[in-house]
């Protein structure tokens, strides 16, 4: 019995649905407030349907300063800035498929997770961590992430 499809014949159309033979969408997004700071990078950048964010850290809005009370409140606050831009742009933390954090001392890394769980306490996205030294504004943490954006 002959083959329904030849392999010939499945490469092609496989090959005429790659997305590869399009431009992707991309959309850099810088807010007014971090326009207003003279910051340069932007606060994310997408790519098709795919959100990814640039370091964030504990500032207050609008200030180039950080909230007082330590890494927790930092923690709190820069969660707090992931999903202020994340809904800006057409996700939520709902859609947050991976978060890479740096944390000054590793040591502290429980202090996080007890902030971090009050924002995931279903499914949680992938996620990496690294000890780091001198982050932007002597912060405790900064954390990227990456999302779905879900037009």
């Amino acid at each position: 019995m002959k083959p329904l499809f030849s392999l010939s014949f499945v490469l092609i159309f496989f090959m005429s649905c790659n997305s590869a033979s399009r431009s992707p969408i991309i959309e850099h997004y810088q807010s007014e407030e971090m326009a207003a700071l003279g910051l340069p990078f932007s606060d994310a950048v997408r790519v098709d349907n795919m959100l990814y964010l640039s370091g964030v850290i504990g500032m207050k809005p609008g200030k180039m300063e950080l909230v007082e009370g330590g890494l927790e409140a930092e923690a709190r606050q820069t969660m707090e800035n992931i999903k202020k831009v994340l809904e800006a742009h057409g996700s939520s933390l709902e859609h947050a498929i991976k978060f890479t954090v740096f944390i000054d001392d590793i040591n502290r890394w429980s202090d996080f997770n007890k902030v971090y769980v009050e924002y995931f306490p279903g499914k949680k996205p992938a996620r990496s961590a690294f000890g780091a030294e001198g982050l932007a504004l002597g912060a405790s943490v900064e954390v990227e992430c990456i999302a779905v954006i879900v037009d």
